[in-house]
């Protein structure tokens, strides 16, 4: 599998994009992880709440406790110490409602930041990288095969070729027709080179 150019400017030009690509990657999985962690942040004052619902709600429920032991007025004073510890429990349900927030706008953000990127990659430098290997590879293979696939490279010069790159070749046509070697390198050796194989 030809995974990269022989030429030396094609090959660095790939090797400096993959670079880019991992370095982008690990930069988007970098800054996700920062906003995670600084988003996060912002659970302090439902965890605030969640305590002070919590503590709230044991105090009213130890004064309500203590309070209907009292003769007469016990049971009447416990039922209003008890209505104190229900909103112990609703600043303490609105604690973590605030905490599930937090986190999921956290967890959203990284997400997102992360995925941009990623995706990006995937519709872009993926496809270019994929389609390089497959010519790349197919090319050296029929470099491999000798004259007969020097023939066919040179065929898909002439039939795909630009009208320059056929014209710097001489004679293209009368010399593919009448089999002459060096015109057919030389069209073999302009497709390789389209390709990013050497001769």
């Amino acid at each position: 599998m030809q995974l990269y150019a022989e030429r030396p400017v094609r090959r660095t030009a790939q090797l400096v994009s993959d670079l880019l690509a991992v370095l982008l990657v690990v930069f988007a999985v970098w800054l996700g992880t920062s906003v995670y962690d600084q988003v996060m942040k912002l659970r302090a004052p439902g965890d605030g709440l969640v305590d002070a619902g919590t503590g709230l709600r044991g105090t009213f429920d130890s004064a309500a406790n203590s309070a209907d032991g009292i003769p007469l007025v016990g049971a009447a004073l416990a039922k209003a110490l008890h209505g104190g510890s229900d909103v112990g429990t609703k600043l303490t349900d609105a604690g973590h409602w605030q905490i599930e927030a937090v986190e999921n706008l956290a967890w959203w953000l990284a997400a997102v930041i992360i995925a941009l990127p990623v995706l990006t990659l995937l519709v872009s430098w993926l496809p270019l990288r994929w389609h390089f290997t497959r010519r790349a590879t197919a090319a050296a293979r029929l470099r491999a095969l000798g004259d007969d696939g020097l023939d066919l490279l040179a065929l898909r010069a002439l039939a795909t070729g630009s009208l320059p790159r056929l014209a710097a070749v001489g004679e293209p046509a009368n010399g593919w027709r009448e089999r002459d070697r060096d015109v057919i390198e030389k069209l073999a050796g302009h497709e390789l080179a389209r390709h990013g194989l050497a001769r």
